[in-house]
């Protein structure tokens, strides 16, 4: 597989890409050391820019903060394929670190999800997450989320190590389940474990609710690479747009209150490939996963930390408070002092950076949960066992609707022929 090229050559030095190294080897090489491997999101090429003059080794393109920059909407399954491909490309060509890509749930079936590996591959993706939700899917930490079945989410890992290996890639796979939200526990722990055995690089469960649910899911597969995502349990205060008289004001550094971590030696199968990594996902602005400090999460086992709204965050946050003027270099100094905030173990002060409710109703995710509801279908509680050999009709009340399969607790009719179609 082809070393992609950026635009500027890494040193020989670079905590990141080295020369003749692949995206995807780096990533494993950094991954495979100890420590707490932070990757904050970014959402264009200057935001990855600004991670990597920070110090970060490992960057991450999320699908929430690419939607909310890229469309302005919600991260609800609109941004496309094409979309974040796009993206990516342009992100992976500014910087010399891996870059791990949201690949959200894949953009369809296995097929789909094989065509999905390879164009994150030609982007130049060091890894990328695939996640288990139906289409369309939700954004973590958000309502609405339902899962695809065992077999289907399991067979969807497969696909995707088999794209990898068609490839001749190493690209990191990180398989993530939203079933802890939309089923349970105990059954996003079986996913992990059979994620982990279908291939997957990388395990992530998102929305883990207490310590004691994160200790259960690093108990999966002990003594492998954990990831973590911050979250903030405060409201931020509300905004009050600065008077043209005070736009000179000093700006305050150095108010940043604690943020999460995690470090673990990455496990290796008898082979010499890694098994898999647990990432830790908590919400800087307000979510579900408790936040702890780096030596809790670090104990506890996780060793990847992923932080998806700073930028996205403090950019918003500078646009509605900043004249336009000035908003360029005041937006770049509030994300260097956000990845600042990260680098320290911090996250932004709750002034920095909207709260997780105010963005999610920036970008109208109330407004399209509303209008979603207009166009829902009835669904009605059919059992069958599929034959793709019998066509069976099922009569419900006033109508009838063509199955594929044999119907248990329901009317089943022969197949009628319209004469008006001889």
């Amino acid at each position: 597989m082809a070393v992609r090229c950026p635009y500027f050559a890494a040193e020989e030095s670079a905590r990141g890409i080295r020369p003749g190294e692949s995206p995807a080897a780096a990533l494993r090489r950094i991954l495979a050391t100890p420590g707490a491997h932070q990757a904050p999101c970014c959402f264009d090429a200057l935001g990855a820019r600004l991670v990597e003059r920070a110090g970060f080794p490992i960057g991450f393109m999320g699908g929430f903060c690419v939607s909310a920059a890229r469309l302005g909407l919600p991260d609800v399954g609109l941004i496309s394929f094409g979309e974040m491909v796009d993206q990516g490309r342009l992100i992976n060509e500014a910087v010399s670190i891996p870059v791990i890509g949201d690949g959200d749930n894949g953009y369809g079936n296995s097929m789909n999800i094989k065509r999905t590996i390879k164009g994150y591959i030609n982007a130049g993706f060091a890894g990328i997450m695939l996640e288990d939700q139906v289409a369309p899917k939700a954004c973590g930490h958000t309502e609405g989320r339902k899962v695809i079945s065992r077999e289907e989410a399991i067979m969807h890992i497969k696909a995707a190590v088999d794209a990898r290996n068609e490839s001749g890639s190493d690209i990191v796979i990180v398989a993530r389940s939203d079933s802890r939200q939309a089923i349970s526990l105990d059954e996003a722990l079986w996913r992990v474990k059979a994620f982990a055995d279908a291939g997957a690089d990388v395990l992530f469960i998102d929305a883990l609710a207490s310590v004691e649910e994160m200790k259960a899911f690093c108990a999966v597969a002990p003594g492998v690479p954990k990831m973590a995502r911050p979250l903030r349990l405060t409201p931020s205060p509300p905004v009050t747009l600065m008077p043209p008289s005070l736009r000179s004001f000093p700006r305050r550094r150095g108010l940043f209150v604690p943020r999460t971590k995690l470090s673990s030696p990455l496990h290796t199968k008898p082979e010499g490939r890694r098994l898999a990594g647990e990432p830790a996902n908590m919400l800087e602005g307000g979510g579900k996963t408790p936040i702890l400090s780096p030596a809790e999460l670090e104990k506890i086992g996780f060793s990847l930390v992923v932080y998806p709204l700073s930028l996205v965050g403090v950019s918003m946050r500078a646009m509605q408070v900043k004249a336009p003027p000035i908003f360029l270099n005041t937006s770049i100094s509030d994300m260097q002092d956000a990845l600042v905030a990260i680098k320290d173990g911090g996250v932004p002060p709750p002034s920095a950076l909207p709260s997780f409710q105010e963005i999610k109703d920036t970008l109208g995710f109330n407004r399209y949960y509303k209008e979603e509801k207009q166009y829902q279908v009835v669904s009605y509680d059919v059992h069958f066992s599929y034959s793709v050999y019998n066509e069976h009709y099922v009569q419900f009340s006033n109508h009838m609707l063509p199955l594929v399969g044999q119907v248990k607790d329901a009317t089943t009719l022969e197949p009628q022929i319209d004469s008006n179609l001889s």
